[in-house]
């Protein structure tokens, strides 16, 4: 059997949690749990990619009962929930949320980074000792959009990048591995990140139109996974299209000039949104791109609560679902669009099902759902240029290595322009051996580009590696922010802070509406919404950050927080009690 390789850090981690116990399963009712104290038999983490917070309040209008209503209504929803850390990128976010701590814990600075020894950039969840199960399931180099999944070298995947311990993880100790723990996502890094080190995860695979894990979970797949791959459920939407759900007149915006959006491959700027055929070497992309993602992510989740038998056993099973649509439809056409809007009232669709699904199988009283997300979004430069916002715009990354920079490590250091190895958001990595080699001090090139760079028109601040490991940084929300961002193996010599609503929109070359990663309110904010198993409803205004959702989780199960965590157990859900 191929057993997962768990790092030493992590691995310290799980030994030292005690197992817990839980009272015997009694009739499906709130009231039968409250008198036996028993656990929960199902944590449902819901992850909505690139969901800013007030997006399900402008959007609410066209919601349903039981969807983000349920949950917004029924459920302990903080409404000023924000990040502490910088860089706020997929993998950082949902690494976050698995392990309630910052990336200067676990490690993962940003969807890529270069690394030092290996002298490339790597992807945040490649592993060349875990190959995928299914043949060519991995990056189609030809059809990608997605840069950071490109700047892998081989197709392997698993948690092994991550440096501290996920709530999932404690969550199997505590059982002695009898907790069933599964995780479900389009990204891959979306999945393996909240399944952490000891569940399982599945990804859909856009190269094969299917979802598919690697052999760090798995020496083959479950029979169930080949059966639900065998009905081809992507087919159902060839020469199908994305149209409008509702009368245009429903919708809360008015739709703007689509001149920003992106027509990828043929699916257009505005409704109606082409697949094409099941052929087309962009289908399956295409349904990444749109609501039908998160559908079939659900569908597939559905199928694995019923195979699987999640919420029949003794301990508390979990699944982890991360839907990412939301995040593609707003890089395509930016949030204030009727593509956003319509993805996210579909979503609502695809999450009452979902909750149906669960009720029916095992109770939505039974189970302790939390939704939140891994980041927020800008609005697109255009959309705010309009309303009268002059200074947003798209930030030209070949600027950063400009002439200016290039004479000054020449005449000051006598250094040439290489040096400067690469730019991986959010970092400038330099090469630490040609310093060396010349007898100079790192801290004083880092000194000198961090200077050049603050020259530059849309780059707000510049703190190099060194300012950060000494303490010699502003003591401000913003700055604390770059430091919990910063890894000492990971992170590059300085760091750059765009200024408000600036970005780089070019994503390998395809020129992109909307992007985020900065440390901007609009990029830290998202919702945290508890619900279902023993919640009050309650609507929170007090500030928290989504780092507090793996402990609280912790405590409602009374096992051991995560390794690293650094977030505080949420009141109103600990002492919840119906």
């Amino acid at each position: 059997m191929n057993l997962p390789r768990i790092p030493m850090l992590v691995l310290a981690g799980l030994l030292a949690v005690p197992c817990y116990a839980t009272a015997p399963a009694t009739k499906n009712t709130t009231e039968a749990s409250k008198a036996t104290g028993s656990a929960p038999k199902l944590v449902l983490q819901i992850t909505v990619d690139g969901l800013r917070a007030d997006l399900i309040e402008r959007y609410k209008k066209n919601f349903g009962d039981s969807g983000f209503r349920y949950l917004m209504e029924q459920g302990a929803y903080y409404t000023n929930a924000h990040y502490q850390h910088g860089n706020t990128e997929t993998i950082v976010g949902h690494v976050s949320l698995a392990t309630g701590a910052p990336p200067s814990v676990h490690g993962m600075v940003g969807n890529v980074w270069y690394d030092r020894q290996l002298e490339r950039l790597v992807y945040n969840v490649e592993d060349a000792d875990y190959a995928m199960l299914t043949a060519n399931a991995g990056v189609n180099q030809s059809t990608e959009i997605d840069p950071t999944q490109k700047a892998a070298k081989q197709d392997g995947r698993s948690p092994v990048p991550i440096l501290s311990t996920t709530f999932s993880d404690e969550l199997a100790v505590a059982s002695n591995g009898e907790s069933k723990l599964f995780s479900v996502s389009v990204k891959d890094r979306g999945a393996i990140s909240l399944a952490g080190h000891s569940g399982k995860a599945f990804w859909f695979s856009k190269a094969q139109s299917e979802f598919v894990t690697s052999n760090y979970y798995y020496d083959q797949y479950p029979a169930w996974v080949n059966q639900w791959n065998a009905q081809n459920y992507p087919a159902r939407y060839s020469k199908q299209q994305w149209q409008l759900s509702l009368p245009a007149e429903h919708y809360t915006l008015k739709e703007g000039d689509p001149s920003y959006k992106v027509d990828l491959a043929g699916f257009r700027r505005s409704f109606p949104h082409p697949y094409g055929p099941a052929s087309y070497k962009y289908f399956s992309t295409m349904l990444t791109l749109s609501p039908a993602g998160d559908e079939l992510t659900a569908d597939f989740a559905s199928a694995l609560i019923d195979k699987e038998q999640l919420g029949k056993g003794k301990f508390t099973d979990y699944l982890a679902v991360s839907f990412s649509a939301n995040d593609y439809v707003i890089h395509m056409y930016g949030p204030a669009s009727l593509e956003a809007e319509d993805n996210l009232i579909r979503l609502d669709r695809t999450l009452g099902k979902l909750f149906k699904h669960v009720d029916s199988h095992i109770g939505l009283e039974n189970t302790l759902i939390v939704l939140s997300a891994d980041h927020g979004v800008p609005e697109a430069a255009p959309t705010v240029n309009a309303l009268g916002y002059r200074n947003a715009g798209y930030f030209d990354k070949s600027t950063i290595v400009n002439n200016d920079l290039k004479k000054r490590l020449r005449e000051e250091f006598g250094l040439p322009e290489n040096v400067v190895r690469l730019y991986a958001q959010p970092y400038i990595y330099l090469d630490h051996q040609l310093i060396k080699n010349k007898g100079i001090e790192l801290a004083d090139v880092q000194a000198a580009v961090a200077e050049e760079m603050t020259k530059i028109k849309g780059i707000a601040y510049a703190v190099t590696s060194r300012d950060i490991e000494t303490n010699r940084i502003p003591d401000s929300h913003l700055m604390t922010l770059v430091k919990n961002n910063y890894h000492p193996q990971r992170s590059g010599d300085v760091y750059l802070v765009f200024a408000p609503r600036t970005y780089i929109n070019d994503m390998d070359g395809l020129t992109i509406a909307s992007t985020h990663g900065s440390p901007w309110r609009y990029d830290t904010h998202v919702p945290v919404i508890f619900a279902g198993y023993n919640i009050e409803p309650n609507k929170v205004t007090r500030e928290i950050t989504p780092y507090d959702i793996a402990p609280t989780l912790s405590n409602k199960l009374g096992i051991t927080q995560p390794s690293g965590t650094t977030g505080t157990v949420l009141k109103e859900v600990a002492g919840s009690s119906k």
